[in-house]
């Protein structure tokens, strides 16, 4: 019986929409909620594109986006594209030619700007080279781009602006019989953001792209984005995200991921439950905690670990992971397995103790998909 089934009230109902694919990413429909990001070095230094895109791939990235500004860029993707492990999606702003050439170059998917891109003619030519190539689409429309007479017609923008802008392109897609696209309404203010995919969300059955733009720093965007984000996903709005911060794309990949797993939406990794720390821990929780993180940053099967500084809340957390320790006295404490306690254990020896039975369990759970999976077929 699952954990939602006896628990109704964290049941999260998505919307419905369609689906497509971003190479052999589904995107819509009932597929697993996608997480991207987007490489940060030029892109014409193919060989720091290639590390930083299979960095953001061991991190979990499902599809990662690349600029492509100039022709220089578009060449570059045919030396990247086959070295990455995962769909790459071509960034086109103002050159719609670029969208042609990264088309030929084996994008899986071309993110166009409606607002830049130019005239209805240019885009049905990003149409036809998407089509021959086997691309999907993303229709991107930002607040800070919005065309200028839907400026002049609503006066600033606003999320009716940018609803209009992606409904308008939308229509430009599907009159040339292109439905292989997702689209976004992004802006940096919270609130513009959600209401305009609420909006989009009513108005479409068009997969939805999430993400709060130019959200900030590694702390203070990622605040923006768990709520923004948070709560479109608590509304079942969404099919893919990208967080967007000025930092290493690997940590817009981790935060994407965070946010899905505290709404129950995706699991990867360990999710690691621990309390603030005070006066009555019983050992270092802040200094264990990181370690743990680094430690436990190549696990990749969805388990999960409580770190508990005393026995005001240990026990009771620990009844609900795979593995626990809470915090005892005279510099021990005890490590729980599986909900039930197991065995006390020294502070001094927590650490790689902890990390040998989250590697055991991981391996058990690993084996036992496995087992499934071969029974299933």
């Amino acid at each position: 019986m699952s954990i939602n089934h006896i628990r109704p009230w964290r049941n999260i109902y998505r919307r419905d929409s369609r689906q497509i694919n971003v190479g052999p990413v589904k995107v819509g429909g009932d597929a697993p909620i996608s997480v991207q990001t987007m490489t940060n070095t030029l892109t014409t230094d193919v060989k720091a594109t290639i590390e930083q895109v299979q960095a953001c791939a061991e991190a979990g990235a499902d599809i990662v986006r690349i600029s492509v500004p100039d022709e220089a860029s578009s060449k570059a993707l045919h030396q990247i594209i086959p070295e990455v492990s995962v769909p790459i999606v071509a960034d086109i702003h103002f050159h719609y030619k670029r969208g042609i050439e990264a088309a030929e170059a084996g994008a899986a998917c071309l993110r166009i700007n409606p607002g830049n891109i130019g005239d209805a003619a240019r885009v049905r030519d990003v149409i036809a080279a998407a089509r021959d190539h086997g691309c999907s689409m993303r229709i991107g429309v930002n607040a800070g781009s919005l065309e200028k007479h839907l400026l002049e017609k609503y006066g600033e923008p606003c999320p009716d602006a940018m609803i209009e802008s992606g409904l308008d392109h939308m229509r430009i897609l599907q009159d040339n019989d292109f439905h292989e696209f997702k689209i976004s309404v992004k802006a940096s203010d919270v609130f513009m953001a959600a209401a305009a995919y609420q909006g989009l969300a009513e108005a479409t059955d068009a997969p939805i792209h999430l993400g709060i733009t130019e959200a900030g720093g590694l702390t203070s965007g990622t605040i923006k984005s768990a709520i923004g984000l948070g709560n479109l996903l608590w509304m079942g709005i969404g099919d893919t995200l990208r967080v967007s911060l000025s930092a290493d794309p690997v940590e817009e990949v981790k935060v994407g991921f965070e946010i899905l797993k505290s709404l129950g939406l995706r699991h990867r990794g360990v999710n690691i439950i621990s309390c603030p720390s005070c006066a009555r821990q019983g050992f270092d929780v802040i200094k264990t905690v990181e370690a743990l993180e680094k430690r436990l940053e190549h696990i990749k099967t969805p388990m999960s670990l409580s770190i508990i500084g005393c026995v005001v809340n240990g026990p009771g957390e620990a009844l609900m992971t795979d593995v626990g320790f809470t915090g005892g006295g005279a510099g021990s404490g005890m490590v729980y397995l599986a909900g039930a306690q197991s065995h006390k254990l020294s502070n001094d020896q927590m650490v790689d103790h902890i990390v040998e039975q989250v590697e055991r369990k991981a391996a058990e759970l690993d084996a036992a998909a496995d087992e499934g999976a071969v029974a299933a077929e």
